[in-house]
């Protein structure tokens, strides 16, 4: 058994598949492949179970080793500002230390640059730690299952992770391949292999490989995990599990790969036009310190400080923490989200697709009915016991249906199933979703056969040749085809899904039987199923609706039913656009069909997919909530895959966020949350990128118009520090519920248009601070500097701390809208130490001194002028461009 899994090592200790063995095991016999994997038909014994496991681990792919501390710590100082900072602590060692006459070295700059970067490193290493643990928590509590066989009476459903290699596996649509296998017995089994290879199309599995050529993967009788069952029923034993799998060799070259979205994109773009400004501004500061102070020194020195001060070094913190209390705070509302990215796309849907069963319905499908071909009650039950055969016979894809059929059997007290001991299955034909329609033939004791069907009304009507009245056979004429439909109508109408049933009798086919065995059926009669709307739909609906949220109804359901459900709860503005009606449009139509209705009714998945894909053509940002394997493919274009804990294995993988509640209540909550995520994240970048622009101005006529520096250096450093500082509570502060009540996307334009506006204003109350204290206090020498600097130390850094209460809301601050708490104790405390620094004897040795009780007053006009004028821009600009944050 060891021999057959040798994996080479390349770069990165990756293990890398060796494609030989895996054809060794598809050239095997079966009876090789048993002995080789020393397995066993009846399956491995529990005792056997744990010796592999404790060799070969649990079947899990690691992806990313994210909760290595070590390389999680190294990893946070890797961003460009923190570059920039060890730059200037290096230049900062050469002037101070290197540079400097003995007894003259300073570490002073140094030590507050090490903080600020040590100091942002480790909130940011704090926060992804939390985050990645807080992740792995929580996506734990999502478990995928397989149906294994083992002896010792021990089969049943298993989490795939206690998989090992000779596991013999069960198979049907829906499910996940759980690890790599070789294929034992198959019946009509296809899979798609798709999120390996790429290839859309479905493959077909067999026990017998028929080529030994092309990829190891399009092996007839090898199926890999990471491919998901289309159609059909397998029986597969395991050889591989864990990172030995193909997936598992490739997991670590595609680990962190993700596509940019439109947020990651703004927060580089903005990064880089803050380090650009820094680059500009350092050097025109330098050399207009250096022209006019004649110092060229101590004019570097007070430059490579600016350039600190202008680098958001806590931006990368921000963003993470941020994103990880979003997490958090969504899996409070019992929303798992598995990619922290995800959340920004959460928070900026305009408009969410659904299916309709289980998220606009209870999702507890009833059997209400079961009638004959003419519409009459059926009261032999011989339609509900062809019915509970085809269910009970099935080893397929068992959706709700037949498990409404299979309770309504055992509800009734008449348990059919004593019935079936009276035959057995010879075969079955398995449900698709081109079909939509499965069967199972079936053979009494007296040796006659027979084919049940039961399927969509249409899809099983164009396969009967005749139907059955009062007892007699007659032909399906048109006639009889038109009262069909209009029983089937009528019911629809009724909010009732209806599955017709069929059979042909005295079968004398021997061999295995397909799809070309359904035709020339019989068609005997009906079910007819109810799944009443949610309580809570109508208003979870409302309540998207006033978020800004519309919602689409994608089904394969009939048109009728959608149709009466959807207005039963509230979606009634729009005509219901059914699937084959929608593939005769032209491009230009279905653009036209997707932006005005809400309704689609008997889509194909590829349908569901391409609506998708004209919504995002146009502008939108398309969440995807669905539970099944038609669902796969939507999921995956979506912007925002949304699917639930109880949903198929292949839906669940496919989705970015899963709703352990499959309720649109609690999926609003969580929209919300999103949005309050990235509001506290914008917020912060639109205030560093207006802060840092205006100070830009303040530095330049500073230095242009004054005897001597503004502040020294040192002062710039400290100042930074406290308001870097400062920021760290913004995680924690909440937002405004008119900006919840709006999708919200990223939009650099304008970030650069509030840049340019609101920028200024700070440097307009710096420039009246340099006028007060040059003018009022007589600071126009040099003995006289230290009593400038200090009072636009103070002036800077509460006017700065200040503008995050002015910003993060278009309300009047304090006054219609508070910070959370700890945004406001941590900006008070922070302005409380500033004001508090020049009287200390730490503000001494700095450089700065007591500011004399007159300076206060003027301090207090200046702020809260710098308030009003803030508050009266920012009124102004929401008029002229609609929006703030």
């Amino acid at each position: 058994m060891k021999n057959l899994f040798k994996f080479k090592r390349g770069p990165m200790t990756r293990a890398v598949y060796n494609s030989e063995y895996a054809r060794f095991a598809s050239r095997q016999s079966l009876e090789q492949v048993y002995s080789t994997l020393s397995a066993h038909k009846r399956g491995l014994s529990e005792l056997e179970v744990e010796k592999r496991r404790r060799k070969y681990g649990e079947n899990i792919v690691v992806h990313e080793e994210r909760t290595n501390p070590m390389k999680l710590f190294v990893s946070a100082f890797i961003n460009p500002f923190i570059g920039v900072l060890t730059a200037l602590i290096i230049i900062s060692f050469v002037l101070d230390v290197v540079l400097a006459e003995p007894g003259e070295q300073d570490w002073t700059t140094i030590i507050i640059i090490s903080t600020m970067v040590v100091f942002s490193a480790i909130l940011r290493f704090v926060q992804e730690l939390k985050a990645g643990r807080s992740s792995d928590a929580l996506l734990k509590m999502v478990k995928n299952t397989c149906y294994v066989v083992r002896d010792d009476n021990e089969s049943g459903e298993i989490p795939v992770e206690e998989l090992v290699p000779g596991d013999l596996v069960l198979l049907s649509a829906g499910d996940m391949i759980p690890a790599d296998l070789r294929i034992v017995e198959t019946k009509d089994f296809f899979v798609s292999q798709s999120s390996l290879t790429g290839e859309s199309d479905s493959i077909e599995k067999t026990p017998l490989c028929n080529a030994d050529e092309g990829s190891v993967v399009d092996l007839d009788n090898l199926a890999f995990m990471g491919s998901n069952v289309v159609s059909g029923t397998a029986l597969g034993i395991v050889f591989a599990t864990g990172n030995q799998t193909y997936l598992g060799s490739i997991a670590k070259s595609i680990a962190g790969h993700r596509a940019e979205t439109a947020f990651d994109k703004g927060i580089t773009k903005v990064s880089m036009l803050l380090i650009r400004f820094m680059l500009i501004m350092v050097p025109f500061v330098f050399m207009v310190n250096g022209f006019t102070k004649g110092d060229w020194l101590e004019a570097f020195i007070f430059a490579v400080s600016v350039a600190v001060g202008l680098t958001p070094e806590m931006l990368p913190m921000i963003v993470t923490a941020n994103l990880a209390k979003g997490a958090v705070r969504m899996s409070k509302k019992k929303v798992i989200v598995k990619d922290l990215n995800a959340i920004q796309n959460f928070g900026a849907m305009n408009i969410l697709c659904t299916d309709k069963t289980g998220t606009l319905t209870r999702d507890k499908v009833v059997l209400v009915k079961y009638i004959n071909a003419d519409g009459k009650e059926d009261k032999t039950r011989r339609i509900l016991r062809h019915a509970f055969f085809n269910s009970f016979f099935s080893t397929g894809l068992k959706n709700l249906m037949d498990k409404a059929i299979v309770e309504h059997v055992n509800e009734k007290g008449k348990p059919l199933d004593v019935v079936t001991e009276d035959y057995k299955k010879i075969d079955e034909i398995p449900f698709d979703f081109t079909r939509r329609r499965m069967s199972v033939v079936l053979e009494s004791k007296d040796g006659k056969r027979q084919i049940i069907t039961k399927g969509a009304v249409e899809e099983m009507i164009s396969i009967c040749s005749h139907c059955e009245l009062d007892g007699k056979v007659i032909p399906m004429t048109g006639n009889m085809h038109t009262m069909a439909m209009n029983i089937v109508h009528d019911m629809n109408n009724q909010g009732m899904r209806v599955l017709a049933v069929a059979h042909k009798s005295y079968l004398d086919k021997a061999g295995e039987f397909n799809v070309d065995d359904e035709q020339d059926m019989v068609l005997i009669g009906y079910l007819a199923f109810l799944d009443p709307p949610k309580d809570s739909a109508a208003e979870a609906i409302r309540q998207l609706h006033d978020a800004g949220v519309e919602v689409k109804v994608l089904s394969g359901d009939n048109d009728a039913v959608v149709s009466t459900i959807s207005k039963q709860v509230g979606i009634t503005n729009t005509t219901c656009v059914v699937g084959s009606k929608f593939e005769q449009m032209t491009d230009d139509e279905k653009r036209i069909a997707v932006r005005e209705n809400c309704i689609f009714a008997k889509l194909t998945p590829h349908q569901k997919t391409e609506i998708i894909t004209l919504l995002q053509e146009q502008d939108n940002t398309v969440g995807f909530l669905g539970d099944g394997i038609n669902d796969a493919a939507a999921l995956r274009q979506s912007d925002i895959g949304i699917s639930v804990d109880s949903a198929v294995d292949i839906a669940k993988e496919s989705a970015d966020i899963i709703l352990l509640e499959k309720d649109l209540m609690v999926l609003e909550q969580g929209v919300l949350s999103g949005r309050e995520t990235f509001g506290n994240i914008i917020k912060y970048v639109k205030m560093t990128a207006s802060s840092n622009f205006g100070n830009m101005f303040s530095v330049l006529a500073a230095s242009a118009f004054l005897p001597f520096l503004p502040m020294l250096s040192i002062h710039l450093l400290i100042q930074n520090l406290l308001y870097d500082i400062s920021q760290t509570a913004i995680p924690f502060d909440k937002m405004d519920k008119d900006f919840l009540m709006k999708p919200r996307r990223w939009d650099s334009s304008d970030i650069a248009r509030f840049m340019i506006f609101i920028g200024p204003i700070s440097s307009i109350f710096d420039i009246t601070t340099y006028l007060l204290m040059w003018f009022v206090f007589g600071c126009q020498s040099m003995e006289m500097q230290t009593l400038f600097q200090s009072g636009w130390f103070i002036e800077g850094l509460l006017s700065q701390t200040l503008i995050v209460h002015m910003i993060r809301t278009r309300r009047i601050p304090f006054i219609q809208s508070n910070a959370a708490w700890p945004l406001l104790l941590m900006t008070f405390a922070i302005m409380a130490i500033g004001i508090a620094i020049p009287f200390t004897s730490f503000g001494a040795y700095i450089g700065l001194m007591p500011l004399p009780l007159s300076y206060f007053p003027w301090l207090v006009a200046t702020l809260l002028c710098y308030c009003v004028l803030t508050q009266g821009i920012k009124m102004w600009y929401i008029r002229r461009f609609g929006k703030w944050l």
